[in-house]
């Protein structure tokens, strides 16, 4: 057991830590679409969300390790077959030769182990897979047209459902999307043809999420290592593989002075890591590295939570505020939204947290990244509101003059 008890030996925990999840380097996978083809194949999966505040989620997440990443790559990914739409541990696209894992959950749903739908309308969806299989794909938005020669099983929403539910349990798949509107076509047509489609074995399915988990991590407790999937069975062989790389002495345990344990490869502390710099990062609330709560809480002391599912009336830092990262600590949070239609990005409220680090430093810094973010929001202008602590106003507005 390594007990991490030194500052600097924490410094290092979060250095391998941001390292591992690519935001450490300026562009660790590359540029443009290649470099967001290799960065969901080194951190697993990426996000789908719908809140459109500022630029969605899922473009947010490959933004902020992709330089030259534009919102219309992901869909790119889609259609060249690099990537498919699926649920991890939430609705995501997930790397296309990482398939076979999605398997037992659609084979749970379909065999009626787990739920996604209690009581799916088994003709409809008899109907709509027939539909689809003779017709071509489908579009979401084709159900939404009622018409009278579409009458009876053509009605929005238990035609939605029974889409939703070909869909989780595997028979459909999402092959393009514009926007939200998803196209969905047969399995057996979106799949390209050198995939290996057998199940895994549970023990299978545990080594590769530890070795996945692992990989965009560079360490992790057990309890992220299945972080909220509901799979008992998974979860047992998943502990029982850590169980066994750790006797055989290629894993090994720390602790945290907090008491949190962690599994990492033996030796992955003395691995040489990127050289820090005076970069900031503004990253999504569902960003990889931050998805995970408490392990954000145990390795960098920063406690975050959305809150545009809090009631406004108690709101502490705003609707959809934005982590910040600077070299390797998280510092404060920025809340802002882009109004489109007149090209301004709004911050409605930025928050920074007691921190070291030299002022102008970090204000130089968030007005490079506040730059960036601006035009990968489309915007050509910011504004800001409060700001806190509220003796860095003045500075920081004289700073965003420029872009005002």
């Amino acid at each position: 057991m390594i007990e991490i008890k030194r500052p600097q030996e924490l410094v290092r925990l979060r250095r391998l830590a941001l390292a591992a999840q690519g935001l450490l380097q300026a562009q660790p996978f590359g540029r443009g679409l290649e470099g967001a083809r290799k960065a969901i194949n080194h951190i697993g999966y990426v996000q789908v969300d719908t809140i459109s505040v500022v630029e969605r989620a899922h473009h947010h997440v490959f933004y902020a390790r992709v330089p030259k990443f534009e919102p219309a790559m992901t869909n790119q990914l889609l259609i060249d077959g690099d990537v498919f739409e699926y649920w991890a541990h939430a609705a995501a696209f997930i790397p296309i030769d990482d398939f076979r894992f999605s398997l037992p959950y659609k084979h749970a749903i379909k065999s009626g182990q787990t739920h996604w739908f209690k009581n799916p309308d088994i003709k409809l969806m008899g109907e709509l897979l027939a539909r689809i299989g003779s017709d071509g794909p489908l579009r979401s938005r084709d159900l939404e047209t009622n018409t009278k020669q579409r009458a009876g099983w053509w009605d929005w929403k238990p035609a939605k459902k029974a889409l939703e539910q070909l869909y989780m349990q595997g028979d459909l798949m999402v092959s393009d999307r514009e926007g939200f509107q998803k196209t969905y076509d047969l399995a057996e047509r979106v799949l390209p043809s050198h995939l290996n489609l057998k199940m895994p074995s549970m023990e299978e399915f545990a080594a590769h999420m530890l070795d996945q988990q692992l990989r965009c991590h560079g360490f992790v407790s057990l309890k992220g290592l299945t972080y909220l999937r509901r799979n008992a069975e998974l979860r047992k062989a998943v502990k029982a593989l850590v169980n066994e790389r750790l006797a055989q002495s290629t894993l090994e345990q720390l602790q945290l002075p907090s008491g949190e344990r962690f599994i990492l490869e033996t030796g992955a502390l003395e691995r040489p890591l990127p050289r820090l710099n005076n970069r900031m990062l503004i990253l999504s609330p569902f960003d990889n590295s931050v998805i995970q709560r408490d392990r954000l809480k145990a390795l960098f002391g920063y406690e975050y939570q959305i809150e545009c599912y809090v009631p406004a009336a108690k709101r502490q830092y705003g609707y959809f505020c934005l982590p910040l990262l600077y070299r390797d600590e998280f510092i404060g949070r920025v809340d802002c939204k882009a109004h489109r239609k007149t090209g301004q990005l709004e911050i409605r409220s930025l928050h920074f947290e007691p921190h070291n680090f030299d002022e102008e430093l970090v204000i130089a810094a968030f007005v490079k990244a506040i730059t960036q973010f601006c035009q990968f929001q489309e915007c050509d202008s910011v504004s800001l509101t409060k700001v806190y602590p509220k003796h860095l106003t003045q500075r920081l507005r004289s700073a965003l003059k420029p872009l005002a």
